[in-house]
């Protein structure tokens, strides 16, 4: 079974600075179709203004994904943590028992696009933690990275969840599969382009619920940049 979120039917929010689009329910958007998939719990699509962001703010207990499209982010953090996070690169922070953390468009010209994803923790309490880590277009074209797991594989960051994150840039025509687990779930989400899945067609912002389906086969209409979540 293969359900199709389409992007223009997502939550969305304009504050001005900032314009984001929600696949599952958040803030003031709520869907109870869509509060949640498996432990995948937020998909936020952020469009930041130059020099504008998030200040100070607390999160516990959720694994932190963020996944930057284009521009950079400036990111500090109650752990010591202060880095910016570039096109390319990838952020994991582990929230556990309670963190502060700011983010804000290091650019004052430019705007900043990015994915934030959270995804619930295989358990509370954890102690908090942070990685980083940058996967050029090489990494990732025609072929499927590991960019997150929950053993850190591959050179991947480190999710404390029963989930494998890929990212994928394939060229036009360039057809991939991924075989799934017994009792595994996917979503899929499309950053760019057009892309076929499993027959079916997404666009840029589209994603996908994918249940009892031992295979995903993908192929890309124009060049297309994903992410598939393999979850147990």
């Amino acid at each position: 079974m293969m359900d199709i979120i389409q992007s223009e039917s997502r939550g969305s929010a304009n504050h001005g600075w900032l314009k984001a689009k929600h696949t599952f329910s958040f803030a003031e958007y709520y869907d109870p179709e869509r509060v949640q998939f498996g432990n995948l719990r937020v998909i936020n699509e952020d469009r930041i203004a130059p020099g504008q962001g998030f200040g100070t703010h607390p999160h516990r207990d959720m694994e932190i994904v963020t996944y930057v499209i284009a521009g950079a982010i400036e990111h500090k953090d109650s752990m010591g943590n202060g880095t910016i996070i570039t096109a390319g690169e990838v952020q994991r922070m582990t929230a556990g028992t309670g963190v502060l953390h700011s983010e804000f468009n290091h650019s004052s010209e430019e705007e900043l696009h990015l994915l934030q994803i959270w995804i619930l923790p295989e358990k509370n309490g954890l102690e908090p933690g942070y990685e980083q880590q940058h996967f050029d277009r090489e990494n990732k074209l025609n072929q499927l990275r590991l960019v997150g797991s929950r053993d850190g594989r591959d050179g991947s960051m480190t999710i404390h969840q029963d989930v494998s994150l890929y990212a994928s840039v394939l060229e036009a025509g360039i057809e991939l599969a991924h075989d799934l687990g017994q009792d595994r779930r996917a979503f899929v989400q499309v950053i760019k382009g057009d892309l076929k899945v499993n027959g079916r067609m997404l666009a840029a912002g589209d994603g996908a619920r994918i249940e009892n389906n031992d295979r995903i086969e993908f192929s890309a209409v124009t060049e297309a940049e994903f992410l598939l979540f393999d979850m147990g």
